[in-house]
């Protein structure tokens, strides 16, 4: 089956699909994924699990323990070490969060809000186009620091 929009690492080992379009799509300044990317910030956006399909390859997932006390798999290019996605997290049932940066086609996908704000560098300039609410995800990011600012 061919899937409508589709992502892999930069060597192609793997690869993934999803059909329906993400409504989520935030900018996270976390420590957790400062800390996994080694950047200020990862772009992400989050697909049911049973839309996201692994087309190539198997990722190396490892298990870890959020700053929450909630555990996640954060999946990897076995050759590369990229993070391509994050799956099994406790915190957020039957989501799995895919970085933005691994799309094919990234058109379209912009952020729609940002998270955990309070750690975002104060050097930094906030999102300008936020929405907030969004209809349908009080309950996904109840406790975050929303709305950004």
């Amino acid at each position: 089956m061919i899937q409508k929009r589709t992502g892999r690492c930069a060597c192609g080992a793997v690869g993934y699909g999803f059909d329906i379009d993400p409504h989520f799509v935030a900018v996270c300044y976390c420590f957790d994924c400062k800390a996994a990317s080694g950047v200020e910030a990862m772009t992400l956006f989050s697909v049911a699990e049973d839309d996201f399909t692994l087309l190539s390859g198997q990722p190396k997932a490892f298990r870890y323990t959020a700053s929450s006390g909630k555990g996640l798999d954060r999946n990897f290019c076995p050759p590369y070490g990229a993070r391509l996605f994050t799956s099994n997290a406790e915190s957020y049932s039957g989501m799995v969060f895919v970085t933005i940066g691994s799309l094919d086609n990234p058109e379209g996908f912009g952020p729609v809000l940002e998270m955990f704000t309070k750690r975002r560098n104060s050097r930094l300039c906030r999102m300008n186009s936020a929405v907030w609410p969004i209809p349908g995800l009080h309950g996904l990011v109840a406790g975050l620091n929303f709305p950004p600012g």
